[in-house]
């Protein structure tokens, strides 16, 4: 998965604004105790962090 498609992912999923803030400010554990920018300037693969955004806030599985 591209950055550009997770940008967008996230946009659609939580709104432009506050995709930006979870990105940011949001540490998820199962990303080693990083933000989701964190995790992706790291190397974790986008598809991966996706993946951890949708579980930490139970992303209907339709929207995956």
């Amino acid at each position: 998965m591209r950055i550009t498609v997770f940008r967008r992912l996230m946009a659609e999923e939580f709104g432009p604004g506050r995709a930006q803030v979870l990105a940011r400010d949001h540490v998820l554990s199962a990303l080693g105790g990083r933000t989701v920018d964190q995790a992706l300037t790291a190397g974790i693969p986008a598809k991966e962090v996706w993946r951890e955004v949708c579980d930490a806030f139970d992303v209907p599985s339709e929207r995956r």
